[in-house]
């Protein structure tokens, strides 16, 4: 539904995007993640058709941006980072007006104006002027109207801010119910929300792309080990020392004792059977293993490593990112 292929965008001697490409398949929702000033909004700008790239090219639903302007915009529910809304109209009207430049005919708008304000719970402001509305049910409004076409790709530019907590959980709920019928790109800085509903993560930093790949793997990619956490009955010092010996384990460091039984935290080597491994070790030596459990880096250490290192590597499917 969405492929952006080499984009680059510089203005005057700052290269504020570099050669980013990657592709979002039919249903996906992708969170699209990176500091202030990445250049993430100018990616999604140029992937909407705001703003013309210096190199490469954008498509959408299998259309260039740049040839067909107009037909990939139809396909696209674009919720800006600034909403822009205008505040001397009543809500009802913007979204008429809003409804009217999308194409979508007279006698059905009505009844989609009152569809989408139920999906985003402004059905309430509906007679109210814009202006008088707070800063969370101008966020709504502003998604009621990228959803008004029901376009098949929805590009969401931090949709949660200014929304109390309440709304933020239902309008995730909301976006993962919008992914049955649309492919959804969601631009935020709030990681847990990356975590909540999104089953892919794009990080960019610096301009360029570092991460393409699932959000659970994010923390697997940043290096060549796995850690598990094991607890072992015996003695401390044999049961180290029976981890230590296992093929594929790189560390073992003790943690604590859960009631009276030592836990350790074990480094291990991807892909060799490690755990396996251990678990076979304890049973030879007679030390009964009571618990193995992965642990994972969670996003926001995996977002800082990866945005806080100066020579941080493109991580992820290169497959996908290409």
């Amino acid at each position: 539904m969405i492929e952006a292929s080499r984009l680059a965008k510089r203005f005057g001697t700052v290269d504020a995007v570099r050669d980013v490409s990657f592709k979002v398949a039919k249903g996906e929702v992708v969170g699209f993640l990176g500091p202030n000033g990445a250049g993430k909004t100018t990616t999604i700008r140029m992937v909407t058709g705001y703003l013309q790239p210096t190199g490469g090219e954008a498509f959408v639903n299998g259309r260039s941006v740049l040839e067909s302007p107009m037909e990939t915009r139809s396909d696209i529910g674009y919720l800006p980072e600034n909403n822009p809304l205008y505040e001397d109209l009543r809500v009802r009207e913007y979204l008429n007006f809003r409804a009217a430049l999308k194409g979508v005919p007279r006698r059905k708008r009505a009844q989609r104006i009152s569809e989408v304000a139920g999906m985003t719970e402004t059905g309430d402001v509906l007679e109210k002027i814009i202006g008088s509305c707070s800063k969370g049910y101008r966020q709504r409004i502003g998604l009621a109207d990228a959803l008004l076409a029901d376009p098949p790709v929805l590009i969401l530019d931090e949709p949660t801010v200014g929304l109390d907590p309440a709304q933020i959980v239902r309008t995730r709920d909301l976006i993962k119910a919008l992914a049955r019928q649309h492919t959804v790109v969601l631009s935020t800085h709030i990681l847990p929300e990356v975590e909540a509903i999104c089953s892919r993560a794009l990080i960019i930093h610096r301009g360029s792309l570092l991460y393409d790949g699932r959000v659970e793997d994010l923390g697997k990619n940043l290096s060549g080990e796995e850690i598990v956490v094991c607890r072992l009955a015996g003695e401390p010092q044999a049961a180290e020392a029976c981890l230590s010996r296992v093929q594929g384990v790189e560390r073992v460091e003790k943690l604590d004792e859960v009631d009276g039984r030592p836990r350790f935290r074990v480094a291990v080597s991807k892909g060799d059977g490690a755990r396996e491994a251990i678990f076979w070790a304890c049973a030879e030596a007679r030390l009964p293993l009571l618990e193995m459990t992965p642990q994972h880096v969670s996003l926001e250490e995996a977002f800082l490593s990866l945005t806080t290192d100066e020579t941080a590597p493109v991580q992820g499917n290169k497959e996908a990112a290409q």
